[in-house]
């Protein structure tokens, strides 16, 4: 997971400049192509994840994780030779489709953990994932001054040695009596978000689940080109401000989390976390110097409390067998967040920096994202208590 966060946070600095010179267009104009983009990449991934999901339950975590792994190499590479913009919709879509790796890399830790352990080492995956954004941009600007293309090349690299890795190293963690015949009714995502109303108490993390993976990403669907409309940063300080959010991320997530979890448990512990990303929202929704987005990073720490809690609450809800599905269930949840997003985020930024806006407003999208966030607290607050077992991590 970490050398998978080092290729997608190599290309993010230097991603807005690809679009803005293959397509000739303005930052305003490239902040709602980007939108379009994401949009690809996350139809082709809510297609993909139930299925992923539940191949996962049938033929095991390591052929799944390896195939992810392997496709995304040619993602990145596709990427580095786009010859046109049509070529990089190409690459997200195959992005999307290979890219579930999320549920069934979360699966292998629902295999291998204790159930009151698993929000830790939930955890611990975000911190990994923090660790390799805290590699990947850095690296990624510091390439991007020197060649806009060259950071999709190392991506490419980087996915490449990582199957190679993962070939020798990633063990199988589903044992056979636990696998499950592949069924089409339950890997189909509109069928799989039918089976959430079938598990018990999952349907009110699910929501909370889906509104907290729309408000939240609104950072990767629209850092760079904030950054740059508001600011003016260079790929170079894009990577570093990046960087930043993975030091804390990190962090918070090895040192915080376990912690937050063992004294107030993961639904007062998402209650917080939520309660911080609003903050943080709202804070960058009125920035307007530098120095302000930069104070306002350190307490993303509280924010990465959210998702490692949310999907332990979701993993206490499924047995062994159905592991790889509820992950699956998961990720079209976040799959569905990833289409609502970009086409809230990405257009009203760009309509707010763009000649038409009544008053030009860099901040908008951060101010969206803040009330969807602001509304999962009701929900979780409401939510049964019954429903956190075991008592220990009730919250």
């Amino acid at each position: 997971m970490v050398i998978n966060a080092m290729g997608f946070g190599i290309i993010v600095p230097v991603t807005p400049r690809l679009v803005m010179e293959l397509a000739q267009a303005s930052v305003a104009e490239a902040t709602a192509i980007g939108g379009w983009l994401a949009f690809s990449f996350a139809a082709a991934q809510f297609i993909a994840s139930p299925i992923v999901g539940n191949l996962s339950d049938r033929f095991g975590r390591r052929p799944v994780l390896l195939g992810s792994l392997g496709g995304f190499a040619i993602d990145f590479l596709l990427l580095a030779l786009a010859p046109s913009l049509g070529w990089i919709f190409i690459a997200r879509l195959v992005s999307g489709l290979f890219g579930a790796t999320s549920g069934p890399a979360q699966a292998v830790i629902a295999d291998i953990a204790d159930p009151a352990d698993r929000s830790r080492y939930f955890g611990l995956i975000g911190a990994a994932f923090g660790i390799g954004f805290v590699l990947g941009p850095v690296i990624g600007g510091l390439l991007g001054e020197l060649d806009y293309r060259a950071p999709f090349y190392a991506a490419a690299a980087l996915a490449s040695g990582n199957f190679i890795y993962g070939w020798f190293n990633l063990p199988e963690t589903l044992q056979p009596e636990h696998r499950r015949a592949f069924d089409w009714r339950r890997a189909n995502p509109v069928g799989a978000l039918g089976r959430l109303r079938t598990i018990p108490g999952i349907l009110p993390i699910a929501l909370v689940y889906l509104m907290w993976q729309v408000s939240s990403l609104v950072y990767p669907m629209t850092w760079n080109y904030y950054a740059i409309g508001r600011f003016g940063w260079s790929e170079g300080l894009i990577g570093v401000s990046l960087a930043g959010v993975g030091v804390v991320t990190a962090t918070s997530q090895i040192l915080l989390l376990p912690r937050a979890i063992a004294r107030w448990g993961e639904r007062t512990t998402a209650i917080i976390g939520v309660c911080g990303a609003v903050v943080v929202m709202t804070g960058l929704a009125a920035a307007n110097q530098s120095w302000m987005a930069f104070s306002l990073l350190p307490l993303l720490a509280i924010s990465s409390f959210v998702q490692p809690s949310l999907t332990a609450m979701m993993t206490r809800r499924a047995t062994a067998s159905t592991q790889g599905e509820v992950q699956g269930l998961a990720s079209a949840v976040m799959a569905v967040g990833s289409l609502i997003a970009p086409l809230s985020f990405n257009p009203l930024l760009s309509w707010f920096t763009g000649p038409s806006a009544p008053v030009v407003f860099h901040g908008a999208a951060f101010a969206l994202a803040a009330l969807i966030a602001l509304a999962c607290l009701p929900i979780l607050t409401l939510m049964r208590r019954a429903d956190q077992i075991p008592p220990a991590v009730a919250g």
